[in-house]
C-alpha cells in the first residue's frame, strides 16, 4: 500500500477496497490563529485503512402508519431514527460483537467495526491485530495483517501526520483518530451477505501547543461488504468516497488545550442503537 500526496494507490481488499486519509497543512499553526473550517486545506494520504471509519447507525423506516390527512402521500424515504432492539452485549478486543442475522444486526456492525478500524489504537501494533482479528472474516484478516503493518508502521507516514516510529504522539500533544458515525444504509442483504453504506465524519490530528497538524474534520461515506461467519458480521471488502459534505459554519477554532481536554474528558460511542 501506498501512502502520501505523490504516491501510488494499490488496491485494498480483494483488490478493489481504496480509503484515503486527508491530513492537515504542515505548513502552518491554526492553533495560534483561529480557523474557518470553509477555508481549511489539507493533505490527502491514501493507505489502507487510516482513518475509516467509525458509531451511531440510523435504520431508514417508513412514516407512523397512524399519521393522519388522507389523499396526503408519505415520502418514499422518511428520516431514519434508532430501532428499539435489544444491543448487544459481547465483546471481542473491545468491540462490540454478536450481531442478530438481519439488515440492524448488518448495520450496527459495519458502524462498530468502523469505529475501531478509525481509532488511534490501529497505530499500536498489539491493538492493531486484535482489531483487524475481530472486525474481518479470519481469512480475509490473516491475508492483510501484512498489510496493515506496513501502513501503520511506514516511518516517512507516521512522520507527516506527527507521530514517532512507534505511532507515539510528541510529549504534551494528544494524537486524535475518531470517527463519528451520522447514519448507515443497507444497499443489498441476503441471510449470509450484506452491504452497507455508513456516512460519517472523522477528527483527525495532533492537539496540543505547537502542533503543526492540528485536528480537522473530515467527511466520508464507507460501503462495507459484510459476510456472515460463525454466526456474527464480518467485514471482507470496502469502498471510501468523499462526502456528502455540509456547509460548515464560521467558527472560531478552539485553542490546543481546549481541544486536548475535550479529547480526554468525551469518551466516544459504540454500540450503534
Amino acid at each position: 500500500m501506498s501512502l502520501g500526496d505523490e504516491h501510488e494507490a494499490s488496491g485494498g481488499y480483494g483488490g478493489t477496497g481504496q480509503t484515503r486519509t486527508r491530513l492537515p497543512d504542515t505548513g502552518a499553526d491554526p492553533y495560534g490563529t483561529p480557523r474557518r473550517r470553509s477555508s481549511r486545506s489539507l493533505v490527502t494520504v491514501v493507505g489502507v485503512v487510516v482513518l475509516l471509519i467509525a458509531a451511531i447507525a440510523f435504520a431508514n423506516r417508513g412514516g407512523d402508519d397512524s399519521e393522519t390527512g388522507s389523499g396526503s402521500d408519505k415520502a418514499s424515504s422518511a428520516a431514519t431514527a434508532p430501532s428499539g432492539e435489544r444491543p448487544v452485549v459481547s465483546k471481542a478486543a473491545g468491540i462490540p460483537t454478536g450481531y442478530a442475522n438481519n439488515e440492524q444486526g448488518a448495520q450496527s456492525a459495519a458502524t462498530n467495526y468502523g469505529i475501531a478500524l478509525g481509532s488511534a489504537d490501529m497505530y499500536n501494533t498489539e491493538k492493531r491485530h486484535a482489531i483487524v482479528s475481530t472486525v474481518y472474516a479470519p481469512d480475509v484478516a490473516a491475508a492483510q495483517l501484512p498489510a496493515f503493518d506496513q501502513v501503520y508502521s511506514r516511518v516517512s507516514f507516521l512522520e507527516k501526520i506527527g507521530l514517532d516510529k512507534d505511532g507515539a504522539a510528541p510529549s504534551g500533544q494528544t494524537f486524535v483518530s475518531r470517527v463519528i458515525p451520522v447514519g448507515t444504509k443497507v444497499t443489498s442483504f441476503s441471510g449470509s451477505t450484506a452491504t452497507v453504506a455508513l456516512w460519517y465524519t472523522s477528527l483527525f490530528g495532533l492537539s496540543g501547543d505547537g502542533s503543526k497538524n492540528p485536528v480537522t474534520e473530515s467527511w466520508y461515506t464507507t460501503t462495507y461488504e459484510l459476510k456472515w461467519v460463525d454466526d456474527d458480521w464480518k467485514v471482507t471488502d470496502f469502498t471510501q468516497e468523499d462526502g456528502p459534505v455540509p456547509v460548515g459554519r464560521d467558527q472560531r477554532a478552539s485553542t490546543a488545550e481546549d481541544m486536548t481536554k475535550a479529547v480526554e474528558e468525551y469518551g466516544g460511542f459504540t454500540y450503534a442503537r
